[in-house]
């Protein structure tokens, strides 16, 4: 995915808008400034359903795990996509949905998890319209959100990538992590089709695969293919693959130590990937001299923030936590990119509500890993000069 200009200032930018409930599609006329408390205290009066008021019901932030500044500000980003289209949404009892309470269903819809029934009769809509609001929501976070997901778009936004990786776990020139989870599918076993979908561990699912930084952020992300394809051939069937491939990406600074060793920027991952010069990947075999069994505990250290980001994305956009019924496979891709914006909007806002998450590392825990024994020889030197030089063991 392309790069995302100047984003330190656009933080700046989006708090404030977010703060102010107001963006690009914020008109003057009475009918455009919905105020969110307003509609809230209305919309909250009418939910019905298996939940009450006493186990929070009304608190805002437990209905859709995220704080209303956040909220505001994903509506300044969607308002001009969703209105364009003219469409009088309609409650069951013939009140017309406001756009701030499209919003809201579509978000409840992501956030829970819930069948369409189940969110129809929590909010006294039909599960049809349910759908269609959920699915306009979702075609303009494609349009509008693109820039929150996306490679760091300057050396300072890199440098400040590398510089916490490597105090991490003191690896140097790191720019992500690279790891692979699984959204699971119940699909007709007598439809033929549904064999394509079936993966190793005889699930039907759809690979998620990602580049994570420090702040479990995704940088970039790849989706749609069956389950059971393998990580290293999602790897190479992606656009940032094509693009190291051509030096295009991960070609910033080298850094040079006095000992000779030079190290190009590079991202790290499992053993379920190549070793390539610009992919590093842990060493094969149990009894290990210790440069190079440091090594694997420093890259397992640093590989947990992708564990991290993966649980807290299935956590909160529980639509892709459990089985999906029968999903669209030509949709399911853009619902799970728009998960992917959302759950990085939050981190890009600085939502304390993200802090009320436990840092869960289980994602995927079906799912074995399968070792890819693909070596570059380059690849294979920077990882062993790069191993004994984290233990202070390589020679001047």
């Amino acid at each position: 995915m392309g790069p995302a200009r100047g984003l330190k200032k656009r933080r700046k930018v989006e708090k404030n808008r977010a703060e102010n409930g107001s963006g690009s599609g914020s008109g003057s006329g009475s009918s455009e400034k919905e105020a969110s408390v307003d509609w809230w205290d209305e919309f909250s009066k009418r939910i019905t359903g298996r939940h009450s008021p006493q186990k929070g019901l009304d608190n805002f932030q437990s209905i859709f795990k995220m704080s209303r500044r956040t909220f505001n500000y994903i509506c300044s980003l969607v308002k001009d996509h969703m209105m364009a289209k003219s469409r009088n949404f309609t409650f069951t009892n013939g009140k017309p949905v406001s756009f701030h309470e499209q919003v809201a269903v579509a978000l409840r819809r992501l956030g829970s998890g819930d069948s369409l029934l189940t969110i129809g009769d929590l909010f006294g809509l039909h599960h049809c319209t349910v759908s269609q609001m959920t699915w306009r929501f979702v075609e303009a976070m494609e349009d509008r959100a693109l820039h929150h997901l996306q490679w760091a778009s300057n050396e300072t936004e890199m440098t400040e990538i590398k510089s916490t990786f490597e105090k991490m776990q003191g690896l140097p020139n790191c720019c992500g992590v690279i790891d692979t989870t699984h959204i699971t599918m119940c699909l007709p076993s007598s439809d033929p089709e549904s064999k394509v979908w079936l993966d190793h561990q005889k699930n039907y699912s759809m690979v998620l695969q990602a580049i994570v930084d420090t702040k479990m952020r995704f940088r970039d992300i790849i989706t749609g293919w069956p389950g059971k394809m393998e990580d290293w051939l999602v790897f190479q069937s992606s656009n940032f693959y094509k693009l190291c491939d051509k030096g295009e990406r991960l070609n910033g600074k080298t850094l040079v130590f006095s000992e000779g060793l030079e190290i190009q920027e590079y991202i790290i991952g499992d053993s379920g990937y190549p070793l390539l010069p610009y992919l590093l990947v842990p060493y094969e075999g149990k009894e290990l001299p210790e440069s190079k069994a440091e090594f694997n505990k420093r890259l397992s250290a640093t590989r947990l923030v992708a564990r991290r980001a993966f649980a807290r994305l299935k956590e909160m956009w529980r639509i892709i936590h459990g089985e999906m019924c029968r999903p669209d496979k030509h949709k399911l891709p853009r619902i799970i990119l728009v998960c992917c914006l959302l759950h990085n909007i939050v981190i890009d806002l600085e939502d304390e509500f993200q802090d009320e998450f436990t840092l869960s590392y289980g994602h995927d825990e079906d799912h074995k890993q399968r070792i890819c024994w693909s070596m570059d020889v380059k690849g294979v030197v920077l990882r062993d000069k790069l191993s004994l030089h984290l233990s202070g063991k390589l020679s001047p």
